[in-house]
């Protein structure tokens, strides 16, 4: 039986299409998946992560914890509130998950860490010596509001939010009693994520939706943070994958000679491929697994869509090392290779369209 979240009635109760998404009962869309895709890059949507797992990391030895367990540095979070997105790794280089660190004091952090990954992430984090006190937070909700009204909406519907948030810088969060704030997405756009106490999910989630702001549901999330160029664990990178393969070398630190799980094999092992960004020239649509043919070789889509913000397909792909940004490309789609554009992904941002067939 899927596992479902605070909201699971509300969203029922709205009529939404319903999907298994890693073993929970989610919220597909409300009716038109383009129309709320559209929704968070003109106004304001809210989406229900509850499914998402809070998990607080505590102790005198936290920071130096999780220095060891992520590739990419906790310690440069040297005030409250400050948040760092990392990947934690195998110990031959392979990505366990992707995941948000947030410094919440000295001794206090907060990861987020993926639904579908949750389980096998807590695993592994209490398998590691000099364990601090692990605290899974189910008694949690989360939701993102996002779009470029989200900030105004979200303050006007929860005005207990205002005060603490309104000065936030990007990436930050902040408390105000058990909410925590954070200045965070998966969308390119502006817009909080809010974790709070599961009693105080539905009115919350209610008094958001007087506030005029529209459900979401996973599929226009999906849309938005494909064209925002954002990865999404067990298409895009996987434990086979290393972070340099995913397009997420920028999330490895290597500026010290800090040990981190996975560090002496990333630096012996040689990327065999790189993430890129690919925009249809033809017609048709670009999904993952779609074969892609390159002079250089042959490689595979990751995450594939029609990109509404666009107006054109647009995808992720791992392509061999020697592809250059404006090469064409051939994807095989059912048989026939259509032509595509290798591009420099983000392709939207903030409402911006970053990239065209021709660039």
């Amino acid at each position: 039986m899927a596992l479902a979240t605070a909201l699971n009635a509300e969203h029922r109760a709205l009529g939404a299409r319903m999907t298994d998404f890693g073993g929970w009962d989610m919220p597909l869309h409300y009716g038109s998946q383009i129309e709320e895709h559209h929704r968070v890059r003109r106004d304001a949507g809210v989406f229900d992560v509850s499914h998402m797992l809070a998990v607080d990391v505590e102790g005198d030895n936290a920071l130096a914890f999780l220095d060891r367990l992520l590739s990419n540095r906790t310690s440069k979070l040297t005030t409250p509130g400050k948040a760092l997105y990392s990947c934690m790794l195998r110990d031959d280089g392979g990505i366990l998950d992707d995941l948000i660190v947030y410094r919440l004091s000295a001794t206090r952090f907060r990861l987020v860490v993926n639904a579908g990954t949750a389980e096998k992430d807590l695993r592994w984090i209490q398998s590691q010596p000099d364990l601090p006190t692990i605290s899974p937070r189910r008694d949690l909700a989360m939701l993102a509001v996002q779009g470029p009204r989200s900030r105004q909406k979200t303050w006007q519907a929860l005005p207990k939010t205002k005060t603490i948030s309104e000065t936030l810088p990007l990436f930050s969060a902040a408390q105000t009693g058990d909410w925590l704030i954070a200045r965070t997405g998966y969308t390119g756009e502006e817009g909080f994520e809010i974790m709070l106490p599961i009693a105080d999910a539905v009115p919350a989630w209610r008094t958001l939706l007087a506030g005029e702001v529209g459900p979401i549901g996973l599929a226009a999330r999906d849309t938005l943070r494909l064209e925002a160029g954002m990865n999404l664990y067990g298409q895009d990178m996987d434990e086979q994958v290393s972070p340099m393969e995913a397009g997420l070398a920028w999330t490895v630190d290597l500026s010290t000679p800090r040990a981190f799980v996975g560090r002496a094999a990333l630096e012996s092992r040689a990327p065999r491929f790189k993430m890129i960004g690919l925009v249809l020239l033809d017609k048709g649509v670009l999904r993952a697994h779609q074969r892609v043919v390159t002079s250089m070789g042959e490689g595979e889509i990751t995450s594939g869509t029609f990109g509404p913000t666009l107006s054109q397909s647009i995808a992720l792909a791992r392509l061999p090392l020697a592809t250059q940004m404006g090469d064409v490309v051939d994807v095989d789609i059912r048989g026939r290779l259509l032509k595509a554009r290798v591009v420099k992904y983000p392709f939207v941002r903030h409402g911006r369209v970053l990239v065209t067939s021709t660039c």
